[in-house]
């Protein structure tokens, strides 16, 4: 996929994401389905914040060529990856070696601006990730060695992979 597709796609993903952030109460937003399972906003915190601190800032690393290396391979679930253009359509379970703090949720209307600040600075890489020759590269830890367009479009994918996590747990609310 160009990085425009790229950035169309997640654009349609985050407006949907906006529009479903309304349909919640307060109580509602931090209720978790299990101890386990995050909640509504906990899942808004995690790819809101993977966006922008994780996803753009390696794909801006590429881009800068720093905090990572020239050359450098996907491994083969990275391959997977990029190959049906898609996390597993399955509950994905981070290792513990891998595994930040739970989550946090804010309030609500904090994610329409944040997913508002998606959108901008993913345009802003969306123009200057096609004039990069996509040698260099930074390590994902599940997938091996990514360019800046790589990254770019894992977040995209990731924004569509949570959207099964959203309806497993608007299914828990009686949302739908």
């Amino acid at each position: 996929m160009q990085a425009n597709e790229i950035q169309s796609a997640l654009e349609k993903s985050v407006e949907y994401y906006k529009k479903s952030l309304l349909e919640y109460s307060p109580e509602q937003f931090v209720t978790k389905p299990s101890a386990q399972e995050w909640s509504i906003g906990q899942m808004y915190e995690h790819v809101c914040m993977s966006a922008l601190y994780f996803f753009y800032k390696r794909a801006t690393y590429c881009l800068e060529q720093r905090n990572g290396q020239l050359g450098g391979e996907k491994n083969s679930y990275g391959e997977k990856q990029f190959k049906y253009n898609s996390f597993p359509p399955t509950q994905l379970k981070i290792p513990d070696a891998l595994q930040g703090p739970e989550p946090i949720a804010k309030a609500q209307e904090t994610y329409l601006v944040l997913l508002e600040q998606i959108i901008a600075q993913g345009k802003i890489l969306a123009g200057q990730i096609p004039t990069d020759n996509g040698e260099y590269k930074c390590l994902q830890p599940a997938f091996g060695w990514l360019n800046a367009h790589e990254w770019f479009w894992l977040n995209e994918q990731h924004f569509r992979h949570h959207l099964l996590q959203k309806a497993r747990i608007d299914t828990f609310l009686g949302i739908n």
